[in-house]
């Protein structure tokens, strides 16, 4: 008799799902921190939340201040204090200034795991006692170089004075007023105008007329405008290539040819003419000869 074999399954189901992510959680018992998943998943910038669990990870006593974090993170001071912002709006990050012994104000940082607890203005009682004296001033961190687009302008004294719309070039300013009545969004002020004129100048006098720049600068805008009317105008009067001129209707006067050398028939010197014959001296001695006979 045949042995009996069983169609159940090896293995119970255990729920998975088919598709997205799927969990391996290993149970930690050091170097680990709580994070609620309200703040977790919370919908916005990512720098926010990674600043969040950066901030809960550090012990008691940790600087989390701009310089600080910017020292560990590659953004930029202003997305770090971007993210410190939606914090303490959020209710998470809380700033207080507090009163020591000595008499001596300073601002203290506050983490909530959940916003709006601890609020009765006592320290935490599982945390580092206050100090006696004064804190100790902080180390110095080394400067960071910014990048370019976080530098602070120059101060007004050395920017360079704005265009005046006076100076700009009148039809090429008019082009521009112009371009509102195809697209209502292309609106500029009179900086802006008077900046972009001297491009639109240049296009006039390679010869194109009002009619092809409105073209060239209006045709296939975007739907949305993610920059300044003016920006979008700088990027296509810089990058678009002039277009070649139309044909001339009249012909272009050619030089005339140059005639060949012939050998002269009275001295045998070369000369140029277009037919065999006398140069201009024979031919001047032969008349006066004539002349006088």
């Amino acid at each position: 008799m045949a042995d009996s074999q069983s169609n159940a399954p090896l293995r119970a189901d255990t729920g998975a799902p088919s598709s997205g992510v799927i969990h391996i959680r290993t149970r930690l018992t050091t170097d680990f921190m709580v994070m609620s998943n309200a703040l977790a998943q919370r919908r916005g910038s990512a720098v926010t939340i990674g600043v969040a669990a950066y901030i809960l990870s550090l012990p008691d006593g940790a600087p989390v201040s701009i310089a600080a974090l910017c020292e560990h993170f590659s953004e930029g001071e202003i997305l770090i204090s971007r993210a410190l912002r939606d914090l303490e709006a959020a209710g998470y990050l809380e700033r207080r200034r507090e009163r020591l012994s000595t008499g001596r104000i300073r601002t203290r940082t506050y983490f909530h795991t959940v916003p709006g607890s601890g609020d009765d203005g006592r320290p935490d009682p599982d945390g580092p006692p206050e100090p006696d004296g004064p804190p100790e001033p902080p180390k110095p961190h080394p400067p960071r170089k910014r990048p370019a687009a976080e530098q602070e302008p120059p101060p007004a004294a050395e920017q360079e004075a704005p265009p005046a719309l006076a100076d700009a070039d009148p039809q090429a300013v008019g082009v521009l007023s112009a371009l509102r009545r195809v697209d209502p969004r292309l609106v500029l002020s009179a900086q802006e105008a008077a900046r972009l004129a001297p491009a639109v100048a240049e296009w006039l006098a390679a010869g194109l007329d009002t009619h092809r720049i409105t073209e060239l600068l209006t045709a296939g805008l975007p739907d949305r405008f993610r920059a300044r009317p003016a920006g979008i105008l700088a990027f296509r009067l810089r990058e678009t290539p002039l277009p070649a001129p139309p044909p001339s209707s009249h012909p272009v006067d050619r030089p005339a040819a140059v005639p060949p050398f012939q050998t002269c028939d009275g001295c045998e010197r070369a000369f140029r003419a277009p037919e065999p014959g006398r140069c201009r001296d024979c031919r001047t001695a032969g008349n006066g000869l004539r002349a006088a006979g």
